[in-house]
Formats: C-alpha cells, sequence, structure tokens
C-alpha cells in the first residue's frame, strides 16, 4: 500500500479490533467481483463489513465530497447491502455520515 494509505490502514484495523471486542463480526478487505455485460472486470474491496450489514468506510480527509457518496452507492450496488458508514477521522471529534441505498 502507498505511504500516504497506511494511515487510514491502521485506523481500519483499530476499528476492527474495537468492534469485535464488542461482539460485533467483522470482515475485513472482502472481495466482491465485478462484472460488466458478464464479463469479470476486477474485484471490489471494501475496508471492514460489520455484521454482514454494513460498509464502514474509515477515511482521513477535511471533508467528504460527492466522490465519496458515489463510492459508497457503488459499493452498495456490488455488495447487495443497503447500509454505509463514512467515517472522517481526519479531527479530533468523529465525522460521520450515513448512506442508504
Amino acid at each position: 500500500a502507498c505511504a500516504r494509505c497506511r494511515p487510514t490502514r491502521y485506523r481500519s484495523n483499530a476499528l476492527a479490533i474495537e468492534l469485535t471486542k464488542r461482539g460485533h463480526k467483522v470482515e475485513q478487505q472482502k472481495s466482491f467481483p465485478v462484472h460488466y455485460n458478464g464479463v469479470l472486470v476486477g474485484e471490489l474491496i471494501p475496508d471492514l463489513i460489520v455484521d454482514e450489514k454494513v460498509i464502514a468506510d474509515p477515511k482521513v480527509v477535511s471533508a467528504f465530497n460527492d466522490a465519496h457518496y458515489a463510492q459508497m452507492i457503488g459499493y452498495l450496488q456490488i455488495t447487495g447491502l443497503k447500509l454505509a458508514l463514512l467515517l472522517n477521522f481526519k479531527s479530533a471529534k468523529l465525522d460521520w455520515k450515513r448512506i442508504v441505498h
């Protein structure tokens, strides 16, 4: 992974540990096939899937933008899940957005 991506990975790992300690099932880096016209074109790998229901995507950004929301909608479409949480660890106070599809 790139050097600037590592701090998010640490947060993702720590979040997975904390959620697991609280009794949640957490899957990290689960791969989902992506098809176009019936042909496999790649894979989608969300950071965390919690309790087989929620995609949790930790970020370190100044603010969420339309690209973040669009990415989560795409993740939800491909995984078949209905709920995603964008989590921003940029400042001392956690900023989060709930995305329903």
